[in-house]
């Protein structure tokens, strides 16, 4: 075997061994942020909501309450890893709800001023999401502890 295989060999099975504590970081940091966000939301609904009837959304109480229901409890099941993927769902969408509202002036410039886009406060969130989404939630979960409980 030549070394420079040897070596990619090597770093491959290193780096595969990080999977799951990287995904269990993700969903730790992550669904705690997005539970205290959510808190925060409902903790005082009146803000959002004049934040909300200052962007114009439509119904603006109640998307106060779905996105701080979403935030906080999504951000619970996220942190747990407690069916990740189907959570992310809803998180991922809260999110691109607020690109396109309280944030569309840097989606609009998101090629001209890319620093702009990944510097606003829905990016990271969004991020962690589509990771968690895409990856699931690592073996480190609740959904692992059922999968391994039902496949017994």
């Amino acid at each position: 075997m030549k070394p420079w295989t040897l070596a990619n060999t090597l770093l491959d099975r290193a780096a595969s061994c990080l999977v799951d504590p990287f995904l269990f970081g993700i969903r730790l940091y992550w669904g705690w942020q997005f539970f205290q966000t959510g808190k925060g939301k409902l903790s005082d609904i009146s803000v959002p909501t004049a934040f909300f009837t200052e962007l114009g959304i439509p119904f603006p109480e109640l998307n106060a309450y779905m996105a701080g229901c979403t935030e906080c409890f999504g951000g619970l099941l996220l942190l747990a890893g407690l069916f990740s993927r189907v959570t992310c769902l809803p998180l991922i969408f809260t999110m691109l709800v607020a690109y396109g509202t309280a944030h569309l002036d840097v989606v609009k410039t998101i090629w001209s001023d890319a620093d702009s886009f990944v510097s606003a406060p829905p990016f990271l969130f969004l991020l962690a999401s589509v990771t968690v989404f895409i990856f699931g939630p690592g073996r480190l979960s609740a959904d692992e502890l059922l999968r391994r409980r039902k496949k017994a």
